[in-house]
């Protein structure tokens, strides 16, 4: 596994990579950062071009996340999730209720719980380019970001989702 350091607008972020894929993108000292040791290396294309994302999508732009390529490490379900928030468009926001009631439609059941699409979205490994921060509490309040609020809230008015 491989890492460079990027110097977001809201905090350093920690990018990895294993070769091939981005694996992880994460700020600095959120929760569920990653304990195993990573080999820093700045020349790598895969995380160079993440990178270049990330200077397209806090430039104001509307970078799609699965022009990258992605691998997170997940479970079938949370890898289920985190595809289903590449479809939230950039400038827009689900709930977690609408989430789970998409990811019940997917696997052919009558409902799913909210908390377990919740526990899917916190775990994401990769921050801002899997945009977990588009997905908010009912009735839209700003709820559950492994980073924290103010940086889900700061990725929310960047985009235009939420009023300054």
């Amino acid at each position: 596994m491989f890492c460079c350091d990027y110097p977001s607008p809201i905090g350093p972020m920690v990018l990895a990579g294993d070769g091939q894929a981005l694996t992880g993108a994460w700020f600095a000292g959120q929760k569920y950062f990653p304990a195993r040791p990573m080999e820093p290396r700045e020349d790598d294309p895969v995380l160079a071009e993440a990178r270049r994302w990330l200077d397209s999508y806090f430039a104001g732009q509307a970078p799609d996340g699965r022009s990258l390529p992605l691998a997170p490490a997940g479970s079938p379900f949370r890898q289920m999730v985190w595809q289903m928030l590449l479809d939230i468009p950039y400038g827009e926001v689900t709930t977690y209720g609408a989430l789970a009631a998409r990811a019940a439609r997917r696997m052919g059941r009558y409902a799913m719980s909210a908390q377990a699409v919740g526990g899917a979205v916190g775990h994401n490994p990769i921050s801002v380019i899997i945009p977990c921060h588009r997905v908010v509490g009912a009735g839209g309040r700003l709820v559950g970001y492994a980073a924290g609020i103010s940086a889900k809230s700061w990725l929310l008015q960047h985009e235009g989702a939420l009023a300054r």
